[in-house]
C-alpha cells in the first residue's frame, strides 16, 4: 500500500469468511486508563503494546498495518537496529498501534491480541516477515485460510481463531485507536512515526539515518524534525 494512500473514514471493508464487518476507522470502544511516561506529553493507554522504559524522555509511536509492504520493510530493515540502540537501552519508549488499511489488518490484530501478551510482538514480526504468504496484495485468494495457518504457527487452534475473529469488542477498540490517531496526528498512510507528539513521517517512510536523527534530536531536547 502506497505511503501516500488516503485512508477513507467510515468505509466498510469486505468480510473475511468467519468474521464480522470491519471499519477502517469507526466508532469508539471502551476507554482505558491512561498514564504518561516521564518527560513525555503522549498519553499511553493500558491497551497499547509497548517496549522499553516507560520512564524514558522520548516516546516513539508507530502506527502500522500488518498487510502494508512499507510497514514490513520498516519492521524488518529499520526496527531491529532502532530497538537495539534506543529501545533495549532504555533511551526510548516504543508504542505500537495498528492502523488498518484493509480488513485483514483488523483480523491480524485481533489474533495477536488473543495470544499471550509475550507473543504479541513475535506474532506481528512473523506476519511482517511472511506477508507474501497471507496478504491479498500479493495475490493470496484464501486470506482466512492463510491467516489461520499463521495463527496455527503461533500455537492457536481453529476454534480459537474463530473466537478471536468474532470479537466485535476488540474490533471497536481497534477502530477507536485508528480514529484517534488519524484525528490527532493527521495520519494518511502507514507506517506513520510519531516522536514525542510530532508526526515525523508525513508522506514518506523514514530510513535508518532519518530515524536516528529524529530520536537523537528528541533525546537532546530538540524538535525531532
Amino acid at each position: 500500500m502506497s505511503r501516500k494512500t488516503l485512508i477513507i473514514l467510515g468505509v466498510i471493508a469486505a468480510l473475511i469468511a468467519g468474521g464480522g464487518g470491519w471499519y477502517f476507522l469507526g466508532n469508539s470502544g471502551d476507554s482505558v486508563a491512561a498514564s504518561r511516561p516521564a518527560g513525555a506529553s503522549e498519553t499511553i493507554t493500558g491497551h497499547d503494546m509497548t517496549m522499553g522504559n516507560p520512564k524514558a524522555k522520548v516516546v516513539f509511536i508507530e502506527y502500522a498495518a500488518p498487510m502494508c509492504p512499507h510497514c514490513a520493510r520498516f519492521n524488518n530493515d529499520i526496527m531491529p537496529e532502532i530497538r537495539k540502540t534506543y529501545i533495549d537501552t532504555g533511551k526510548v519508549f516504543y508504542v505500537f498501534r495498528v492502523f488498518p488499511i484493509g480488513a485483514p489488518d483488523g483480523v491480524a490484530e485481533k489474533l495477536a491480541r488473543c495470544l499471550p501478551k509475550a507473543k504479541y510482538f513475535p506474532f506481528m514480526d512473523q506476519l511482517f516477515h511472511s506477508q507474501q504468504q497471507w496478504d491479498p496484495e500479493y495475490g493470496v485468494q484464501d486470506v482466512r485460510g492463510a491467516l489461520l495457518q499463521q495463527a496455527r504457527i503461533a500455537g492457536m487452534s481453529e476454534d480459537q481463531f474463530n473466537a478471536c475473529n468474532s470479537d466485535t469488542k476488540e474490533e471497536a477498540t481497534i477502530n477507536k485507536v485508528a480514529s484517534d490517531g488519524q484525528a490527532k496526528y493527521n495520519i494518511t498512510g502507514t507506517p506513520t512515526v510519531v516522536v514525542n507528539g510530532t508526526n515525523v513521517s508525513p508522506g514518506m517512510v523514514p530510513g535508518l539515518a532519518e530515524m536516528r536523527g529524529y530520536l537523537d534530536n528528541a533525546l537532546a531536547g530538540k524538535n525531532p524534525r
